[in-house]
């Protein structure tokens, strides 16, 4: 039998490994239609004529639609502003058009749309779409952006400057008075393209005798997207449904609403007919990107190390319009920004600037790993500076078990944790010492050692609306028991989990359970999957609904079995009675009687349904320690991982298999972040890292081996005591890499390098400091 704790592997790998899976790509309507995007080739310019007409009479195509064909129809896809914050002082949100019209803001905006009876005869026929651009001024650098004389991206606003925020917490000029050392540095987090292995995709379906709208969706979120959709084409909630099915990797990307999900179903409802668009691989990765990010950190502190405060100010380049989430990101790394220390003071400003790139919003992380990147370089800067074993500093500055819950400067409640013991853990199994001692020296074969940690914390569940998730159990009369969840899950093996926690809670067997997610009709309820939040606020949703059914099953068990309910306990073989475990009944015969009048009780009522809710009333923090061990060429500047350790608290784990996997995807995500991915664009706007043949995915020889250590602190803010995992590997692992890196390299001079860590930077690096 599952239970909560057990290591059992994904009920879903089996047909997601056996190609049984079904994909948007994979659906297949009768007379579907298929779409192509036609985008633009310039970062700025001016749309002086569309001419579509040659198009238009290329046999196969059925309809070549402009920003003009969908004015009054379609508008800008709605910006839903961050939840409020007294420290947002400035919020100038530029939506993006579904379609552009007067101008262009970025390569790859969406411009026209053909649709054709296949999806050859659509691409062929966008390449005879005629367009006439008049080139503009590029902005690309959004410190140029924020220039007094910059010419406005959108002359409406006034001022590239789209969001303007300030933290304070603390008595920061105190701090920096009684400082002994004060420590500056710039830290680049640099743009990243998400990638996820399914690019995106839809297919909607119009039924007019019914006025019903079908969408098959590539999304984290099919509740939002069915909203936005209502908001867009005036439709209700109940005729328009939204169907998530397998979904490749999200990461963050899939969590915003997209032109071409609207624009899909509109062509669907106009032509009456199934319309379908796939995506490629570079129109993915040039629609939406994450990161990017410029902070400058002042950091005060006491000649033992003990940090007394910090200024810090962030430049973020936002990119040409806002997303659902666009403005969030650089919100919670300001907030993030103190990590798990203790650190009196802190002062945190945040300039959001438009560029002419495509707009940001959440990846992996939200606002983690830019805001601990540059905590953590500084704690390692502070140690290099005052002569202090990195790991000292940490164990000096860390929140103590005591202090929970602790309120931050920035104005976050950390809920629960035990950092000291994390990194104690991590150190034994990292051989900590041993490394530390070979640190800065050379091999054999002539290449520098170098040791770096990362201890940082993520908090999970979302905020607002994302709080709240619902679920639904239905049980049989045969005792299958169907559960219903808001989450929409795209990799996280939430059936595995939910039916785990079905089988420790009323004892069957798990293969009895089904789990339905991912379809707005079926599941009306919900906010997806996203900010670490599935097993926070759904599996906790879940916990609650079966203790409601708990309750009723126990009150049919004692009425079979002659004894009272607060008797009945739930294990493999049936119920039964705790003072007489011989006398028991099945699930199966309790569940049919629940659904027979003339076997229950008078006052219970037919039927074994249940809903509810759960709302977190503040996010858990989950807490993770690395140590990462390298060597790098001096000669080539390449980097080798030579051992990788982690240790995780997300409070009470309910699947280890899985949380290990999460792990794992988590952490080659951050290698990726810190040895070679970055999104890189000429002065003109062009990407010159727009597919994979230049944007450097790690390979699997890249990710090395990793050691993995758990400790539990379970929340006291859900009654399972869980915590996120999904996201906060990613967290610390680029800067766990970083720091090995640099501190490898400290010995020839080497003050700090910006990811991606290419062995061409490390080598000029090298070079300079030679040369000086």
């Amino acid at each position: 039998m599952s239970s909560i704790g057990k290591p059992t592997n994904r009920f879903e790998d089996y047909r997601l490994l056996t190609g049984t899976g079904s994909y948007v790509a994979d659906i297949k309507l009768p007379e579907m239609l298929h779409a192509f995007v036609v985008r633009s080739p310039h970062a700025h310019a001016q749309i002086r004529t569309i001419d579509v007409s040659q198009a238009q009479n290329l046999p196969g195509v059925v309809s070549v639609i402009t920003a003009q064909d969908v004015a009054g129809a379609l508008g800008e896809i709605r910006t839903i502003p961050p939840w409020e914050d007294p420290s947002i002082r400035l919020m100038r949100a530029p939506g993006q058009p579904v379609l552009a019209n007067d101008r262009v803001h970025f390569v790859g905006q969406p411009v026209a749309v053909v649709v054709a009876e296949s999806p050859e005869l659509a691409q062929d026929a966008a390449e005879a779409v005629i367009v006439d651009y008049e080139p503009l001024a590029v902005i690309v650098d959004p410190f140029d952006a924020l220039k007094d004389d910059a010419d406005c991206l959108h002359p409406e606003l006034g001022t590239n400057l789209a969001m303007h925020l300030v933290r304070e917490g603390g008595d920061i000029e105190a701090a920096f008075r009684a400082a002994d050392l004060v420590v500056n540095q710039r830290y680049e987090v640099q743009r990243l393209a998400p990638a996820p292995l399914e690019a995106r995709g839809g297919v909607a379906y119009y039924e007019p005798t019914q006025d019903m709208l079908t969408v098959w969706d590539s999304t984290q979120e099919p509740h939002q997207v069915r909203d936005e959709l209502t908001h867009q084409l005036v439709r209700t909630d109940a005729k328009v449904r939204v169907i998530a099915p397998d979904v490749g990797g999200g990461f963050g990307q899939k969590g915003a609403v997209f032109p071409e999900e609207i624009l899909v179903p509109y062509l669907a409802i106009q032509l009456r007919r199934p319309v379908k668009w796939i995506e490629d691989r570079q129109e993915n990765m040039l629609a939406f990107q994450a990161r990017g990010h410029t902070v400058d950190v002042e950091a005060a502190a006491k000649s033992d190390g003990t940090i007394l405060g910090m200024r810090i100010k962030i430049v973020a380049d936002l990119g040409a319009f806002f997303m659902s989430a666009t403005p969030i990101v650089p919100m919670l790394a300001s907030q993030r920004i103190a990590g798990p220390y203790k650190t009196p003071a802190v002062g945190v400003e945040v300039l959001g600037a438009l560029t002419n790139k495509p707009p940001t919003g959440p990846y992996r992380g939200a606002g983690g790993p830019e805001s601990a990147f540059c905590m953590e370089r500084t704690v390692d800067l502070i140690a290099k500076d005052l002569g202090l074993d990195p790991a000292e500093v940490r164990y000096r500055n860390l929140i103590p078990r005591d202090s929970f819950p602790f309120d931050t400067p920035t104005g976050l409640t950390y809920d629960s944790g035990d950092y000291e013991r994390g990194l104690d853990k991590v150190l034994e199994l990292a051989d900590y010492q041993n490394w530390r001692k070979r640190s800065g020296t050379l091999t054999p074969d002539g290449q520098y050692i170098g040791v770096g940690i990362a201890t940082v914390v993520k908090a999970s569940g979302g905020g607002g609306d994302m709080l709240t998730e619902g679920a639904k159990v239905e049980i049989d009369r045969s005792g299958r028991v169907t559960v219903y969840t808001g989450l929409s899950p795209h990799g996280q093996g939430t059936e595995t989990t939910f039916a785990q926690l079905v089988s420790k809670e009323l004892g069957v067997d798990p293969e009895q359970v089904k789990v339905i997610h991912g379809d707005t009709s079926l599941v009306p309820f919900g906010h997806g999957t996203a900010a670490s939040r599935g097993t926070v606020t759904g599996a906790n949703a879940l916990h609650v609904v079966l203790q409601e059914a708990k309750g009723k099953l126990a009150q049919v068990a004692a009425h079979i079995l002659k004894v009272p309910a607060a008797d009945i306990e739930f294990g493999e073989r049936g119920l039964y009675s705790s003072q007489n475990p011989q006398q028991l009944t099945t699930f199966s015969d309790v569940a049919s009687a629940a659904h027979s009048e003339e076997d229950l009780p008078p006052e219970v009522s037919v039927g074994l349904d249940f809903s509810g809710s759960f709302t977190l009333p503040s996010t858990p923090f989950g807490f993770g320690a690395h140590v990462v061990v390298v060597k790098v060429d001096p000669g080539t500047g390449e980097i080798k991982i030579l051992r990788y350790t982690a240790v995780h608290d997300c409070g009470r784990i309910i699947n280890p298999t899985l949380v290990d996997g999460q792990i794992h995807g988590a952490i080659a995500q951050g290698v990726g972040q810190a040895l070679s991915e970055g999104m890189v664009y000429s002065e003109d706007g062009q990407p010159l890292t727009g597919s994979l043949m230049d944007y450097a995915l790690p390979m699997a020889g890249d990710i090395p081996d990793i050691v993995l250590g758990t400790i539990e602190t379970p929340s006291p803010l859900n009654p399972l005591g869980v915590k996120g995992i999904g996201e906060l590997p990613t967290v610390a692992a680029p800067v766990a890499v970083t720091n090995a890196v640099m501190d490898a390299l400290a010995g020839a001079g080497v003050r700090h390098i910006d990811t991606p860590l290419t062995p061409e930077k490390i080598w000029r690096a090298l070079r300079h400091r030679e040369a000086t």
